[in-house]
């Protein structure tokens, strides 16, 4: 993971930013689910945010913004498995029943993980200097109305 980060502080510009967006855990380090390590992620590891920090800060970046969200993949996991049971029978004739059982078993067993259990998705905005952002988060809700604007202003 280190490699990742000191890779990425290489890449950005003086005053980039970067937003890393991952599936992680909220409990210490620890090990992926082995079936979802065999069958659905191979080689796969969901990381704890500590693990994830711990790297950021010996890579030299600044984190300029942290947000969890919790239940925003549950529901994605809710919507993929609804158009997955609607196109359940094409999936089954590409592939085979077998897929379809492990396919919706993953996307049921993912959504309860991300309601009830450990499992979360962040979002971590790093930059090399820490005046690459102004200090607060208002500055996106200000940067989307202007292009709102701008759009309004070309139509």
């Amino acid at each position: 993971m280190g490699g990742f980060f000191r890779t990425l502080k290489g890449l950005l510009k003086p005053d980039g930013v970067a937003l890393i967006h991952a599936i992680g855990r909220m409990e210490p380090p620890g090990q992926t689910n082995p079936w979802l390590r065999k069958y659905i992620f191979p080689g796969g590891y969901c990381p704890a945010l500590s693990e994830v920090l711990a790297a950021v800060e010996k890579a030299g970046l600044w984190v300029t913004d942290i947000e969890v969200l919790r239940l925003d993949y549950a529901e994605t996991l809710r919507e993929w498995a609804r158009r997955f049971a609607a196109n359940r029978e094409q999936v089954r004739a590409f592939y085979d029943e077998r897929f379809c059982r492990m396919w919706e078993f993953y996307l049921n067993m993912c959504e309860m993980a991300f309601r009830n259990g450990p499992i979360m998705v962040f979002q971590i905005q790093l930059t090399r200097q820490r005046d690459a952002v102004p200090s607060h988060r208002n500055y996106i809700a200000d940067w989307e109305h202007a292009l709102e604007n701008d759009a309004n202003e070309v139509a």
